[in-house]
């Protein structure tokens, strides 16, 4: 934390740098093109194609005097197709187009941190100016290289007894918390977001509801949490460029502050909504629909924007936690199963546990950390192991127990698992203010099954250095 402080106190001195950084890239030549066709939010832009490319931004001059700022999806018949970031009224033909900026950055610093922005980097919180940095971040970077990235280091202090004891997650691990609407996401990505081990956090709500933001940042992240976070919004209102935007802003500023060797927890709800705003901009460039109406693009995108969270090259890392809206209760949809196959474990809710009243409702046998085997003794893995099997032999069971079909004393291990299961089914849940520790967790579930506590390690993974 002391170089983001040195930072914050050499302000002024960024704050000039930013500015010579901004004249320097002005364009020598300016292109200009004008509007040919607008058919529903996709415009159609005749002028110097050379000089654009996908990603390029484009300033729309409408006849109400206002100017519409739009960005190059694809191209067709000689002209440049462009979604707008705002709204369109008073486009038309002939209106003038000028090209804006061929590579959208931003300039983040530390000042940035306690702040609320939109997908834009502006500020959206009432309180000031943002502070410029240095160095511009370009929104939709590279990964770094594989074979350059450091291991996953050591466990991570969640706050949340389930998850740190069942689904154990590393420093610079990439989780997906998989449920459908109403079953607790936002509750528990809130607990994540005040409570897990951590010096920085970015938060991106991507698609909220409006009336939610407020209510997250002041009541579930509270002045402590929002003190170390930045927390990027973007409404379900707002166009489809804006959600995306704001996805690839939420990275944009976690790479920032990795780059400052610090330990990141980057969060964003949800990864289904920025599959939704792409397919709304697949399709209004003309591409096939797919599997749920998703383009081939929504595919291709969704690993170029999650591998961009992970260990870096150096010592800061970027631990992913990211919701995702399964469609109808489906885990086996087309963006759950293709995010599912990215990331490196997976945290299933499932409406049956959140309809019996045990908050997080977390599915512990459906739920997994692929790294949790390397960071784990032997004596968490056996104990944790033993835990699983009782709530296995339960669940198998458990139609028949209900319906007192099952007499007992006619298997040992079923007498066993219902005997330890009202136990174990109240040490999953937790309440929304409830913190709870690695060390805390662990030690409790040794005493509900009867055997010693073992003796927690926060070490690096297998291999790792």
């Amino acid at each position: 934390m002391a170089q983001i402080g040195h930072e914050m106190r050499t302000g002024a001195g960024i704050t000039v740098q930013a500015l010579l950084a901004e004249i320097g890239a002005i364009a020598d030549v300016r292109h200009y093109g004008r509007v040919v066709s607008v058919q529903g939010l996709m415009i159609e832009i005749a002028g110097p194609l050379h000089a654009m490319g996908v990603g390029s931004r484009m300033r729309v001059s409408s006849r109400t005097g206002e100017d519409i700022l739009c960005e190059v999806v694809g191209f067709r018949d000689g002209r440049a197709l462009c979604l707008p970031f705002g709204q369109l009224s008073g486009i038309g033909v002939g209106c003038k187009a000028e090209l804006h900026d061929e590579e959208p950055h931003i300039y983040p610093c530390a000042a940035w941190l306690g702040r609320v922005v939109n997908a834009m980097g502006e500020p959206v919180d009432g309180k000031g100016p943002l502070p410029q940095g240095a160095v511009p971040y370009k929104l939709r970077s590279a990964p770094p290289p594989a074979h350059m990235r450091q291991r996953v280091r050591g466990k991570l202090d969640l706050g949340v007894r389930a998850l740190n004891t069942f689904t154990t997650c590393c420093r610079g691990q990439r989780m997906g918390i998989f449920a459908g609407s109403g079953v607790g996401k936002s509750v528990l990505m809130s607990m994540l977001a005040r409570n897990t081990a951590c010096d920085v956090a970015v938060i991106g709500l991507i698609g909220e509801r409006g009336r939610e933001v407020q209510e997250f940042i002041e009541d579930d992240l509270g002045p402590e949490g929002l003190a170390r976070s930045v927390v990027v919004v973007a409404t379900s209102d707002e166009p489809a460029l804006m959600r995306r935007q704001a996805a690839y802003l939420t990275f944009a500023l976690a790479e920032y502050f990795r780059d400052l060797e610090q330990d990141v927890l980057c969060m964003m709800d949800s990864v289904t909504r920025f599959a939704i705003a792409q397919r709304e901009i697949g399709l209004s460039t003309g591409e096939p629909p797919t599997s749920k109406g998703y383009t081939p693009t929504v595919f291709a995108e969704l690993p170029k924007l999650l591998e961009r969270a992970g260990p870096g090259t150096g010592k800061g890392t970027i631990t992913g936690l990211f919701t995702v809206l399964v469609d109808g209760d489906d885990h086996n949809e087309p963006v759950a199963d293709a995010v599912r196959s990215i990331l490196d474990g997976h945290i299933v809710m499932e409406r049956s546990i959140a309809e019996r009243g045990r908050y997080p409702a977390v599915n512990i046998l459906k739920s997994i950390s692929r790294t949790m085997p390397g960071c784990n003794s032997e004596d968490e893995t056996d104990l944790i192991r033993r835990a699983k099997n009782l709530m296995a032999t339960y669940d198998d069971m458990e139609e028949l127990i209900r319906l007192g079909a099952y007499r007992p004393g006619a298997d040992p291990q079923v007498d066993e698992a219902i005997h330890y299961h009202p136990a174990l089914d109240a040490y999953l849940g937790q309440r929304k203010e409830e913190s709870c520790d690695l060390e805390t967790g662990y030690a409790e579930l040794a005493r509900i099954l009867s055997v010693p506590a073992p003796v927690i390690e926060v070490k690096a993974t297998e291999g790792a250095e």
